[in-house]
């Protein structure tokens, strides 16, 4: 399953503010790390749902072109095929 951006921005705070209030200097390596780590999953995910977006609003373009020629009385003339 694909994380939401979302969501890996809110364990990048998480980790920031775990860094942020560790007096450990292990705890605030780690925990730095795994923010960063965060921000670069939190740009996948963008760019995968920026993806879907575009594949959703295609795909309701050929639906929308679909219903058209079904409403037409010749739906095998007048067309050209867009497959």
């Amino acid at each position: 399953m694909q994380n939401s951006s979302i969501f890996c921005r809110t364990q990048q705070a998480h980790e920031e503010i775990r860094a942020a209030e560790s007096v450990l200097p292990n705890v605030k390596s780690i925990a730095t790390r795994a923010a960063a780590a965060w921000g670069v999953e939190a740009l996948v995910a963008q760019r995968w749902e920026g993806r879907q977006a575009k594949r959703q609003a295609e795909a309701g373009l050929i639906l929308a072109a679909a219903a058209d020629r079904a409403l037409s009385e010749n739906p095998d003339r007048g067309f050209p095929d867009h497959a």
